[in-house]
């Protein structure tokens, strides 16, 4: 279990966070590369403290990766980098913050992280594309495993409602590729994946099968940088929770609500659908209310 003090500095990284995402997104990366931002923007609070042996050690790759990176980036070396991440560093906790147990400092961690999601969805195209390439496809393949298969099936279930064939993946094995292939075969345009850490390596594998195959792949993932980014078209990041023993994931959760909704103004018999079902819902007395 975290300590309170290390779950402050997690509840204080989210400006961090946004500010690193701005700066990675800005240059073309290599998936090694990627692999070093992914783990900086996940510890924001600490990168500005870690040498370049312990970012290599993080992110599973070589120490002279790390300096490529940071050269990437137009630095003239890590120990540059490490200096700019310190003037992006979140501001020490206030006393009554630091004073929360830390149960409070994990809620207060997911509250940064729904803040960053606002601010991401003050562009409101991306969403926008993403229902539009939904709620275009007939049939709609949603994808995820291991911790993202609660979003996709909550996605799955509510999407049910509105669009004319959803089919939820969210077992691995052999059968995942097969189902891919059918539901293209079907005609299927877009696929969307639901991918949380720790990343399924069939997850980034299922993602590059779909894209062969010729589907518009959506990915809700925890950070642009995640390991599915480079077998992705549109990716939509929302951050996790990491001050408790297993990850929260509200954040990724509202951005699947908000995709839900774009989807629904881009399915122009969606509300007929609704009431639909709420009819015939009310006839087998489904609800209790």
């Amino acid at each position: 279990m975290v300590t309170g003090g290390d779950a402050a500095a997690r509840d204080a990284a989210g400006g961090a966070s946004a500010r690193l995402l701005k700066l990675f997104e800005a240059h073309r990366l290599t998936p090694t590369q990627r692999r070093i931002a992914h783990c900086l923007v996940r510890k924001a609070a600490q990168a500005p403290y870690l040498s370049s042996v312990e970012v290599a050690e993080l992110a599973g790759v070589s120490q002279p990766s790390v300096t490529r990176f940071a050269v990437a980036l137009g630095f003239d070396g890590y120990p540059a980098l490490r200096r700019h991440l310190r003037e992006v560093a979140p501001a020490p906790a206030e006393p009554e913050t630091a004073a929360y147990n830390e149960y409070q400092q994990a809620v207060h961690a997911e509250i940064e992280n729904l803040r960053h999601l606002a601010e991401l969805l003050g562009d409101t195209g991306p969403a926008t594309r993403a229902g539009a390439v939904l709620a275009a496809s007939r049939p709609l393949p949603v994808l995820g495993l291991r911790a993202a298969g609660a979003q996709a099936r909550g996605f799955a279930y509510f999407a049910a409602k509105v669009h004319p064939d959803v089919r939820l993946l969210d077992e691995g094995g052999t059968m995942l590729a097969d189902r891919l292939d059918a539901a293209v075969r079907a005609g299927a345009a877009a696929l969307l994946c639901f991918a949380l850490p720790r990343h399924p390596r069939e997850v980034v594998d299922a993602l590059a099968h779909a894209r062969a195959a010729g589907l518009t792949v959506v990915t809700v993932a925890d950070s642009a940088f995640a390991p599915v980014a480079a077998h992705t078209d549109l990716l939509l990041p929302a951050a996790v929770g990491t001050g408790l023993a297993f990850d929260t994931a509200c954040a990724p959760m509202l951005l699947g609500r908000v995709l839900l909704e774009s989807m629904c103004d881009a399915l122009p018999d969606a509300q007929a659908r609704l009431e639909e079902f709420d009819a015939r819902a009310a006839a087998r007395g489904v609800f209790t209310e």
